[in-house]
């Protein structure tokens, strides 16, 4: 190789090196401002609030262990992922997992999961296609993030609808305790205790919680439209808040919104019903062509081995 080429490789490698350096250099120092960066915009206050993280190393086993790691996930998460954290917040509320968590942190849970879980896929990857089976442990251990934030989006949906189901009868039975003359938190209590162990009897039983606490009415039922961020239920508390304001009996808004669900339960039954139909049509073609082929075959076969007899 002549000696200004070799000059010249060298060079690039050298350029190559500095490049991939710097890159390093930049990445390390974005990352540690980001851990060292305190965050005291609103809602600071809770989250490094003493009485929440023993709250929550109570109930969860595995913030106890890996405290320390998720915390200093969470810092990295709360920068890198800012946009995305509403929704996993909204998630995390919809699916009833404790109150005490936050999305940051709940995030990097799932990221120490599969941080856990990628010596394993390394092992097997590597075993499976050599060396660059590394590159697909990485892509392995992103997507069992991805799963479980699918899964946990999957839970929440799941409880949403479970609440919606429910909810006409709960203020069927509403109005008529308080029509039978109970106050409204003698009527709540009551119907929380007879939907014990459905999810919506957890909403309403932390609406009742919190006016025992001191909070109003308004207070705990904005509290309970922010938790599960869902149209139709906004809507519902959204006509409670309001008649509230304007001193509407509660058992009368409880019975209107009652009939309001009905009426929008029919209506969507009726337009699954009618999707319903048109899905059908094509399995309906495909069983009548192979009903036809069934009874024509045999027909059809005879007269091309052997022709018509007379």
């Amino acid at each position: 190789m002549p000696f200004g080429q070799f000059q010249h490789s060298q060079m690039l490698l050298l350029l190559a090196c500095a490049m991939w350096g710097l890159t390093g250099f930049l990445l390390t120092r974005w990352f540690w401002q980001v851990i060292q960066t305190e965050d005291l915009q609103q809602g600071a206050e809770w989250r490094y609030d003493v009485s929440r993280i023993n709250e929550l190393r109570r109930q969860d086993r595995f913030f106890r262990l890996f405290q320390p790691l998720i915390q200093l996930l969470a810092r990295f998460n709360r920068a890198a992922f800012r946009d995305a954290l509403p929704e996993i917040q909204r998630h995390i509320n919809c699916a009833g997992l404790p109150r005490f968590w936050l999305a940051e942190e709940y995030l990097a849970k799932l990221q120490l999961i599969a941080l856990i879980l990628l010596p394993v896929y390394v092992y097997v990857a590597v075993r499976a296609v050599g060396s660059g089976g590394i590159l697909i442990a990485v892509v392995f251990a992103g997507l069992t993030v991805f799963l479980l934030r699918l899964r946990l989006a999957e839970r929440a949906g799941r409880r949403l609808h479970a609440i919606k189901r429910r909810l006409p009868f709960l203020l069927d039975l509403l109005t008529l305790l308080m029509e039978a003359g109970s106050t409204f938190l003698n009527a709540l209590a009551q119907a929380v205790e007879e939907y014990r162990g459905h999810p919506i009897a957890e909403e309403f039983g932390r609406v009742l919680a919190d006016i025992r606490m001191g909070k109003t009415r308004f207070e705990a039922f904005s509290a309970m439209r922010d938790r599960l961020a869902d149209d139709e239920i906004t809507s519902i508390i959204g006509s409670v808040l309001q008649g509230e304001t304007l001193g509407t009996p509660l058992a009368s808004i409880f019975r209107t919104q009652a009939d309001v669900l009905r009426i929008k339960r029919s209506q969507r039954a009726e337009m699954i019903a009618g999707e319903a139909g048109v899905n059908m049509l094509l399995p309906g073609i495909l069983v009548m062509a192979a009903a036809v082929l069934i009874l024509v075959g045999p027909f059809l076969m005879n007269y091309l081995y052997f022709g018509i007899s007379m």
